[in-house]
Order: structure tokens, then sequence, then C-alpha cells
């Protein structure tokens, strides 16, 4: 695959980076895991993906997420937004607001329905994002602008809706490899060194809890010698963090993902590791780091075990498919006359690719976890699967 050039000022600030991590590979042994190296290519401070200043949602960044397919999915998220806030407090918490969208389609959409929040707090590291999501959300909804607030941290404790799209993907994962030819029965992580004058894969023992949490799955799922995946740790952690802070109200994550059987598959042995640079996916983290996404599928098996230890409560789990329609997305869709075809059509072109089992439908998935919410949640009402996990 060929892929676009950058400018002269994007390559330099990539180089820098480079620099950054080819430093602490040297540092620490001449290796580090690959979640390190995620973390830096990511979220360097002014160099990583999502700390420096590329642009990275829309048509003219390196993918498009579903708020910005349609207002259909803010206004469908709604729903079930409003359905917590009344079961728990009037607070909303958006972590990772991306380009700020769903926050202001969430927001208009919540006004129509005389369900405001109170306070809507945006979590997002990244100063380039924090002034896109300002600036769309000024232009969008701009007498809702003083209810935002942008935070650095997350609270000491939360009641309310704490909303997460497409972020758990984004976290720093480890890469393991169940054996190999040599030795088939050791478990090894997957890192990066520096050789010659490129980032190499090199093999180290798998040690603590990458170790144990490799046993683990190897005990649940048939894998192959060689079988190669990810470990979301860092997903986990995040998870289980809430647990200390949330006494009311829901966790609502959106993301693409499996359970663990079908994360681990015998025929997933490449694993879920993905990059996005300008609507180009491809499998080579080492390219141009800084400037392109790197993801990794959820366990969504992982998720709810590190929410459930932690005093976490599943609420729900479904497909994204599942969950728009359960919110009502075709009556949101019905609201555009369809005689007016040039609105119309592109919006319902766009609600089809959301709930497209060949599109997002059923590789995204919506898991909702809290505490004291005592009434089913609406988003979950037909299709869920939750014996799944």
């Amino acid at each position: 695959m060929t892929l676009p050039r950058p400018d002269a000022d994007a390559r330099q600030a990539s180089d820098v980076l480079v620099t950054r991590i080819r430093d602490e590979i040297g540092a620490r042994g001449d290796w580090i895991g690959f979640d390190r190296f995620m973390e830096m290519a990511l979220y360097t401070p002014g160099l990583g993906y999502y700390a420096g200043g590329a642009h990275k949602f829309g048509p003219a960044g390196d993918f498009v997420t579903a708020p910005e397919l349609t207002p259909l999915f803010s206004q469908t998220l709604a729903a079930q937004a409003q359905q917590i806030l009344m079961l728990s407090a009037p607070h909303v918490i958006e972590v990772g607001a991306g380009s700020g969208r769903l926050a202001a389609d969430l927001l208009l959409e919540l006004e129509e329905r005389s369900c405001l929040p109170e306070s809507y707090r945006i979590l997002d590291l990244s100063g380039e994002l924090r002034e896109r999501q300002w600036s769309t959300i000024s232009r969008l909804a701009p007498h809702l602008l003083q209810r935002i607030e942008w935070i650095d941290r997350l609270p000491g404790r939360f009641d309310g809706l704490v909303l997460a799209n497409e972020l758990l993907d984004a976290m720093p994962a480890h890469l393991v490899v169940w054996g190999n030819e040599e030795d088939p029965g050791q478990i090894f992580e997957r890192g990066v060194a520096w050789i010659g004058d490129a980032f190499a894969w090199s093999d180290a023992p798998a040690q603590g809890r990458v170790l144990e949490r490799a046993r683990q799955i190897a005990s649940e799922c048939a894998l192959p010698v060689g079988y190669l995946s990810e470990i979301g740790l860092a997903a986990m952690d995040w998870t289980a963090s809430w647990a200390r802070i949330l006494r009311r109200g829901a966790l609502l994550l959106i993301d693409y993902g499996f359970p663990r059987h079908e994360f681990y598959h015998p025929q997933r042995a490449g694993g879920t590791l993905m990059c996005h640079y300008r609507h180009h996916a491809h499998a080579e983290p080492f390219f141009l780091p800084g400037l392109q996404d790197i993801t990794a599928h959820v366990d969504f098996t992982a998720i709810i075990e590190a929410g459930h230890e932690a005093g976490l409560e599943l609420l729900g789990y479904t497909t994204q498919a599942a969950f728009l329609l359960n919110c009502g997305l075709t009556q949101m869709l019905s609201r555009i006359p369809a005689q007016h075809a040039e609105r119309y059509l592109p919006h319902a072109q766009a609600a089809q690719k959301l709930i497209s089992p060949a599109e997002m439908g059923e590789l995204f998935k919506v898991m909702a976890l809290g505490k004291g919410i005592e009434a089913p949640l609406m988003g979950f009402a037909l299709g869920d699967r939750s014996a799944s996990l």
C-alpha cells in the first residue's frame, strides 16, 4: 500500500518523536513493551497523535467517527442519556470528545427534551482537540457553551453519565505471543527495539500482570502456538478506576470489539492492531509515529471483569445496531421529511451505515456499567448480549 506523504513540518515532528522513543528504548535496556511505544506515539505532549496538532477526525482527517456521519447518532443517544440522567444526577462527563460533534448534538437534543444537564465536562488532554471542540460547539450550539467545562483529570466523586465513544481502543495495549517453535509453552511479550536506524519487533519472556493475564486467557481459549494478540491492561484499569469515583450513575462505552471467546478466536491469530492515516487503514505501527492513529479492538469480557471486581454492575451489552434501534433511531430519522430527498437521503444512508452488520452495526458494541441504577436501560431492551461475555 502506498500511503500519502506528510508535509515537511509534520515529517519533522514525527522525526523528533522517533528520536524520543529511540532514546526511551536505550534508557530501558534497549527494549520497551509495545504498550509504551503506543503510549508515546499517541500521547507524548506536543508530538503524539492525540497530543499534537494533526487534524484527526472527519473528511480532512484520518477517520470518521459515528457522531460525524450524522447528528442522528447523538440525537438517538440522547434518549439513553436522558434516562440515565433522570435515574442518577444531571451531570455528564465525556472522556475523549473528539471533534466535539457528539457533545454539541447531544446537548441540543437534550435541550429539545427539556433535560439539559446542569454540567457537561469534557476530559481531553489534547490542546488542539480542545480548541476544535470549543469551535464545533460554539458554531452548532453557542448558547450552550457556558454549560461546558474542560477538565484535566478524573474527579474524586461523580454522579451522572460518563460517555466514552471510541476511547478504549486508543488506550495503550500490550502485545503477547503464546509460544513459538523453539519454546511452545513459553509466553512472550512483543516489544520494540531500535536496530540499525529503525524500530524493530523484539520478544521477551512475559512477566508480572501481562504473564498473569496471558495465562488466564490461555486457560479459557484454545490458542495455537505462535498466536499473537493484545491485552488491554490500561483499558481495564481505567474502567476499574470509575468504581472509586462513581456513586450513582453509569458509564456508557461505545467501541469496536468482541467478547473474549471471539477476541481470542483461533482464526484471529494476528491480533487486531490497526493504524489509520488519512483514511487509509493498515497494520504498520512504526509508520510515521505521531502522525497516525494506532488502535486495538476491545476485549469486552476483560472490561466487565475489571469493572465488576472493582464494584461496578453490568447494566447491558449489545451491538451498536441494537442499541440505536432500541433508543429510537428510526423515529429520529422520521423527523426528517422523506419528500425532502436532498436532506433525507444522506441521513438515511448514514443511519444505514450505523446499523448495517457489514458496516458499524455489528462490530461496534455498547456496554453500560454503573452503580445505583435500578431500572433497566432502554438501549438494551432487545438484543442484550450480556450472556455472551
